[in-house]
């Protein structure tokens, strides 16, 4: 069974299994306006249909998630509010409550993975950056290919994970190793550090989510829910809702901080490509920008 009634993704049934595949393949799966409202709405389909057990949720094309879908919107000067699901900077005075309406929507739409009754597992076979990287840590496993990657490369200027479960998966010292750096890290090391649940090699990734969608499909939907709720309840009981919000208002500042300023300006003048290799190159980031003088 199939559904066309979606622009930025497909929604597929076999027996007892969902699979939802984001399908922008041409612009590495990147999240533009609309995509995470239909992610949510594809998770209630399936979470409405008694039929369906397990939902899988993939990519087309060679990637995962390219994060969101910013470099038209860094690249052109701004003339005026901006308000879209894939807004990047404001003109000046910034309103945060705006960006944080928006972008706590999204955060909330990547979430119905993590709320879903039933299992979410995302089949990451290509790379899982910034924002797609949140969609995947949303879901109750990742599997990953060993040649895959992920990280959260906005953490170094323009950006914070707004889903914040960087922390919830790792730990605070792992999680502030991967935010404070910004680094990509392939699919074995995500393993090894316990980011995902595992990684194999690409040509057995399609076998390995047979294998874990097998496992779980058997088992009776009210089993499957009350199994979630309860290692849920734990997560959210250390103040996950708390984390997001913060998350999320700091995901705006990043993005109105001197720094954040200069990182679009530098993708109007060279490039949004280029603004992010002077970014993630190492080198210090945006000399001489901010005067301040920070005092602990």
């Amino acid at each position: 069974m199939t559904s066309d009634t979606f622009k930025t993704l497909t929604y597929e049934t076999d027996g007892r299994i969902a699979t939802i595949t984001l399908n922008r393949p041409e612009r590495m799966n990147a999240i533009c306006a609309g995509m995470p409202r239909e992610i949510a709405a594809a998770v209630e389909r399936a979470n409405d249909d008694d039929a369906v057990h397990v939902i899988v949720l993939a990519g087309a094309g060679k990637g995962f998630c390219a994060g969101y879908d910013l470099k038209d919107f860094a690249e052109v000067k701004s003339k005026g509010r901006s308000r879209g699901a894939a807004s990047s900077t404001e003109d000046m005075p910034w309103d945060p409550m705006v960006d944080f309406n928006m972008m706590f929507r999204n955060t909330e739409d990547f979430m119905s993975l993590w709320r879903s009754y039933k299992p979410t597992i995302a089949r990451v076979h290509g790379p899982a950056v910034a924002g797609g990287s949140d969609i995947a840590l949303c879901c109750d496993m990742v599997v990953m290919a060993e040649e895959a990657s992920i990280g959260y490369p906005p953490a170094r200027v323009w950006g914070c994970p707004t889903t914040g479960m960087w922390v919830y998966r790792l730990g605070a010292e792992k999680a502030k190793r991967m935010l404070l750096t910004g680094d990509l890290v392939s699919g074995r090391e995500a393993a090894d550090m316990g980011l995902v649940y595992e990684a194999v090699p690409l040509a057995e990734l399609d076998a390995r989510i047979d294998h874990w969608v097998g496992r779980m499909q058997g088992v009776p939907r009210n089993q499957l829910m009350m199994q979630k709720m309860m290692v849920n309840q734990a997560i959210e009981n250390m103040g996950m809702l708390n984390t997001q919000r913060f998350a999320t208002l700091f995901d705006g500042i990043t993005r109105h901080s001197p720094e954040g300023m200069w990182f679009k300006q530098r993708a109007e003048e060279a490039g949004f490509k280029q603004a992010v290799k002077e970014r993630d190159g190492g080198d210090p980031i945006a000399e001489g920008v901010s005067k301040r003088t920070y005092r602990f």
